[in-house]
């Protein structure tokens, strides 16, 4: 059987449902009541409490810390200062996207590396040469994400000194409880939110102060549908489903760039060296041939055609993970990874993957689906990301 996490004493009473799902060797709640729709306006008008502990975590500290990450992603980190976090991808050397995360500066020569898949070898390939300690935390660390618009002050009721102060994207330390904890304003959501990493030892104390405090502010513990949901909201991708690892695909047209992904303003090409980094000047240089883009797909036609086969429209309640094809004037032009009604939207939205010359905002696709087991189309209209972007997620 799979283990749980550092948390598992406190959400496996909680899981009325016994819903549960694998996330890297881990066993996490995929929603702990029989619906995850209460989870989900819980990270819309509440605060949301997900364990995220399966994250692969790494610390990576020394005198070429900053030159090893700088060497693997194509972000510049030496431009990070103490206390800031940043988001990147890193790449092969074709260029291609091998994982994605986060990248936080926690002390002059310390850095806390996330990432969806072990690249303990990855990045120990890179140092070779290098005065640099890298070390696989991922089970000492407990994780936490508190998501919604009323996470700070649940996190200011709870900490020992209040939270206010701390930017989108920074890091500090803190105090929950009487427990060290690291809070840092980041998450998965789209909206408001913190991520804690505490010593795993402590996590069964850290999620009773914050249930306990946050009693009064409705915070709801959440899985993973409710955070699939969010995240497809906030525009946000996730491996293994909106794209293949180049370390893993089996042929190249599976691989996918940066600037395939939408995440072309994560490639600093000011950086004189980087793993990909001539392959990504290149492609820069003559544009990408595919993007990733959002889709809202239109609701009169896809009535209509249920209506037509005596039935109300169906739509997934949980989040398609799954290829989706796309077409123009009859030609397949793309394909959906992840697609899902919006509850707060009120919108059939997808992510996909589409042709350069279709990915303009505003360009019509035709999105399959079945309709009593006959293959149909709807039309879709191209929009940018993210769908869902409130104020509250950056501002003070």
């Amino acid at each position: 059987m799979l283990p749980g996490t550092p948390f598992h004493p406190r959400t496996q009473p909680l899981n009325a449902a016994q819903v549960w799902r694998r996330w890297s060797g881990h066993l996490t709640a995929g929603a702990y009541e029989l619906s995850h729709e209460r989870e989900y306006w819980a990270v819309r008008n509440s605060a949301a409490l997900f364990d995220v502990s399966p994250l692969l975590k790494y610390h990576i500290h020394g005198p070429d810390a900053a030159r090893l990450l700088n060497r693997v992603v194509t972000r510049d980190v030496e431009r990070l200062r103490v206390g800031q976090v940043l988001y990147t991808p890193w790449c092969d050397a074709a260029g291609k996207v091998i994982d994605d995360g986060t990248v936080a500066r926690l002390d002059v020569q310390r850095y806390r590396l996330t990432a969806a898949e072990p690249n303990l070898r990855w990045l120990s390939l890179n140092a070779v040469g290098m005065d640099v300690t890298i070390e696989d935390v991922s089970r000492e660390v407990g994780a936490l994400a508190l998501q919604g618009p009323k996470s700070r002050m649940i996190l200011n009721a709870c900490a020992e000194a209040p939270l206010d102060d701390l930017k989108y994207f920074g890091v500090t330390h803190a105090r929950l409880g009487g427990v060290p904890v690291t809070v840092s304003r980041t998450g998965y959501t789209g909206d408001l939110g913190y991520e804690l990493w505490c010593d795993a030892r402590d996590s069964v104390a850290v999620w009773d102060t914050l249930l306990q405090v946050g009693g009064a502010y409705g915070i709801t513990p959440a899985g993973i549908l409710a955070l699939d949901v969010a995240r497809v909201e906030a525009g946000l991708i996730l491996l293994d489903v909106d794209y293949t690892s180049a370390h893993v695909a089996t042929i190249p047209e599976q691989t996918s760039s940066p600037f395939e992904l939408n995440l072309g303003w994560a490639v600093d090409l000011r950086k004189e060296r980087f793993v990909g980094r001539a392959a990504l000047a290149a492609e820069q240089a003559r544009g990408p041939a595919w993007q990733l883009v959002g889709l809202e797909i239109e609701w009169p036609t896809l009535e209509r055609l249920f209506r037509e086969a005596g039935l109300p429209p169906q739509i997934p309640s949980t989040t398609v993970r799954a290829s989706i094809p796309l077409s123009s004037l009859g030609r397949q032009v793309g394909y959906a990874t992840s697609s899902c009604w919006s509850p707060l939207l009120k919108k059939y939205i997808a992510l996909a993957h589409v042709e350069a010359t279709h990915a303009t905002p505003g360009s019509l696709l035709m999105f399959e689906l079945m309709v009593q087991h006959q293959r149909r189309y709807t039309p879709a209209r191209v929009v940018p990301l993210p769908f869902f972007n409130p104020e509250r997620k950056r501002g003070a």
